[in-house]
């Protein structure tokens, strides 16, 4: 629930001190304890649901208010089923690896000096969201996992269930002894917070934006501190002209279909033309009999009577609903070139049963994620077996592709000597 704020700035300021303060804390704070907290907090979401659920009711009854869309009301709503999933989520984090005291590498120096590259925390994140509550639960599981204080800024169409899923956080961590702070809720829905956080450098390390590509570009702008972030999830399926043409219908169908307010839904679907006269009709056939809109090329829309033709700026689309963009190519050459110039750089997949088709394809598509033979929506950390992710990165430096525990750490080296100096 939001809150009237007298004084905004020193609103946000005295947060952003309590996360530090709190991040300083969690360094000496042991692993069993984040484990504690992570079951407990798990036990806790599954025993209060009904009380999440209201909460969550109270927040969908608004939706209308807010103009969101399908897709968003979609995101916001959380069913019995996501709130397992939530609770799920976290048990996996629980049973990951304690990462922060890792030793990443170690030698030994002709002088004797040992030198060790030790796994830290990053320190403060300052994480903001929109209309998926459940991504609240995931998000403080791997920053407090990872030894990180977080600074929570839900969208203000999930501001009940936000809090109620913080509440339970809360009191798991008051039973834990993690410190008070560890997780903060963001009380106001006024945007100028946003900016204010973004300003604070000296408190916050890295911000990480997950929601619409307008919020992602304004943090990006105005963010004094690194930003962990992608712009938007334009994704690719590939038919190359040795697909299982069952597998095929099947991947494309899931990608697509499986849920299509998601940055890793496909978007974009690209067919060799070798196999486009039987391949393409019978997978746009299970598109259409879900519901999506086909728009594509001229060799598209000659084999799929009912297509629309496809502008410029389909192919650039992310549709995050029931369209999409198809092209026919010559080539997988062709089709390589195509997906690098649309992308978003998120996820792209190639169905395939020729070996160096899938390795070309991999080493020469410049995104995140490469799935052979997959679907592009298992691009999730989960999926991956990072247990939960707080986003997913199309940047190359730091974190790439779905952002776990080890992407919300640092390092620094710890040498250790027996009185070695300079010579």
């Amino acid at each position: 629930m939001t809150l009237p704020i007298n004084d905004l700035r020193q609103y946000c300021l005295e947060m952003a001190q309590r996360a530090k303060r709190a991040a300083a804390e969690l360094a000496q704070v042991t692993g069993g304890q984040k484990t504690f907290w992570l079951r407990r907090s798990a036990q806790l979401l599954m025993e209060r649901s009904l009380a999440i659920a209201e909460a969550n009711r109270l927040d969908l009854s608004a939706a209308n208010d807010y103009g969101l869309s399908d897709a968003q009301v979609d995101r916001l709503r959380l069913t019995p089923k996501r709130i397992e999933e939530m609770a799920r989520g976290m048990e996996a984090v629980a049973m990951l690896p304690e990462p922060i005291g890792e030793i990443i590498s170690s030698s030994v120096r002709p002088n004797g000096l040992l030198v060790q590259k030790v796994r830290v925390p990053l320190g403060v994140i300052f994480f903001i969201y929109e209309s998926r509550p459940n991504v609240t639960a995931d998000a403080a599981a791997l920053c407090v996992k990872a030894g990180n204080a977080v600074i929570l800024r839900g969208g203000k169409e999930a501001a009940h269930s936000n809090a109620a899923i913080v509440e339970i956080l809360a009191e798991a961590a008051a039973e834990a002894g993690l410190p008070t702070h560890a997780v903060q809720l963001v009380a106001t829905a006024d945007r100028e917070a946003v900016g204010h956080f973004l300003r604070m450098p000296e408190y916050i390390t890295v911000t990480i934006p997950r929601g619409g590509e307008s919020l992602i570009r304004r943090v990006t702008e105005e963010a004094r501190m690194p930003v962990i972030k992608h712009f938007a999830g334009n994704c690719h399926v590939y038919l190359d002209q040795s697909a299982d043409p069952d597998m095929a219908e099947r991947i494309v169908v899931n990608a697509k279909c499986q849920r299509m307010g998601v940055c890793n839904a496909a978007e974009s679907l690209v067919v060799h033309a070798a196999v486009a006269d039987s391949l393409l009709p019978r997978v746009a056939k299970a598109l259409m009999e879900r519901g999506i809109e086909i728009r594509g090329d001229q060799r598209t829309c000659q084999l799929v009577p009912q297509a629309k033709p496809a502008t410029e700026e389909d192919y650039y689309a992310e549709y995050l609903g029931p369209i999409i963009s198809v092209r026919v190519v010559d080539s997988l050459d062709e089709a390589i070139e195509h997906i690098n110039h649309y992308s978003s750089q998120h996820t792209e997949a190639i169905v395939t049963r020729d070996l160096d088709a899938a390795r070309q394809f991999a080493a020469r598509i410049d995104s995140s994620a490469v799935m052979i033979n997959a679907s592009t929506r298992l691009n999730d950390g989960g999926e991956f077996g990072l247990g939960a992710e707080i986003g997913i990165s199309t940047d190359k430096f730091h974190a790439r592709g779905p952002c776990g525990i080890n992407e919300l750490t640092s390092y620094k080296y710890v040498a250790f000597g027996t009185g070695q100096l300079r010579e």
